[in-house]
């Protein structure tokens, strides 16, 4: 859908991992995004979707929770396919709110312009939007028009964090949200979905450089088996990936070690989801 990488683009940095794969955002992930006479604070949240398990339901009541609690929702849909069940779905909810919504429309630049109108009053017609926008994440088409559009809708009010700071996530969070995002860019089908990082230790040396202990949990021992992979060569690169990105966030040498464990249905396991901090 690209929620993640337009959040990325309004604040100029990652605060918010990408994937390819449906629900790859679990949190709320705040960017904050500052000019020089306004601040908007976007809140990222798991896309709305039918659960299958209860990591699902946790993650589709965020959204449905967040709805209300914000003064403007911006609906991300993904233009390059068609509209759907799903849509309809998300669409019966938004009228149930009274949260004003601009809607985006995002990957254009995978779009025949004269696909665009039809789409554009498909949505018209079952939706009440303060505008309709097609944009694209990816090139940055449009973005400046949405990003006025937004500020322009927002209520006045002061500025609620320093000019500087783009997330409130900690330094935990964000590296074991990276550790996740090249597991979900090296896997396929089942095992990106049944993934959860978790950082163990995480403390700079005398040497300078940060020491990171993370553990990557799974649910079955197939799955550990393809993570770790033939001679230990996907862990490795998952590795590789995740401390090259993560020295340029955090400015800092890093020697990162990896284990892979199996915690058996955590999906669907309250005490689990709760201990790996879904609440």
């Amino acid at each position: 859908m690209g929620k993640s990488t337009l959040l990325n683009r309004f604040v100029g940095r990652k605060v918010a991992i990408v994937s390819d794969k449906p629900q790859t955002t679990r949190n709320r992930i705040l960017g904050i995004l500052t000019t020089e006479d306004a601040q908007a604070v976007f809140i990222d949240t798991p896309g709305i979707h039918k659960p299958r398990h209860k990591l699902g339901a946790y993650m589709t009541r965020i959204a449905q929770n967040t709805l209300e609690e914000v003064d403007l929702v911006l609906y991300v849909v993904d233009a390059s396919v068609p509209p759907g069940a799903g849509e309809e779905y998300i669409l019966a909810l938004l009228r149930r709110v009274s949260t004003p919504v601009i809607l985006a429309l995002n990957k254009i630049d995978l779009v025949k312009k004269q696909e665009l109108l039809p789409l554009i009053e498909w949505f018209s017609e079952r939706g009440n939007f303060l505008e309709v926008i097609p944009v694209s994440a990816l090139t940055g088409e449009n973005i400046e028009s949405l990003n006025r559009s937004i500020l322009e809708n927002l209520p006045e009010g002061p500025f609620y964090y320093p000019v500087e700071m783009v997330t409130d996530q900690p330094e935990r969070f964000i590296a074991a949200e990276i550790i996740r995002e090249k597991v979900l860019n090296l896997t396929r089908e089942e095992v990106p979905h049944s993934v959860v990082v978790v950082v163990e230790d995480m403390q700079e040396r005398p040497n300078g450089m940060l020491y990171l202990a993370a553990v990557v949990y799974v649910e079955r021992d197939s799955q550990k088996g393809i993570l770790i992979g033939k001679g230990g060569k996907m862990l490795k690169e998952i590795g590789r990936l995740a401390r090259e990105e993560l020295e340029v966030i955090f400015g800092n040498r890093i020697y990162l070690e990896l284990w892979v464990k199996v915690k058996k249905g955590w999906r669907d396991d309250e005490a689990a989801l709760r201990s790996f901090g879904y609440e």
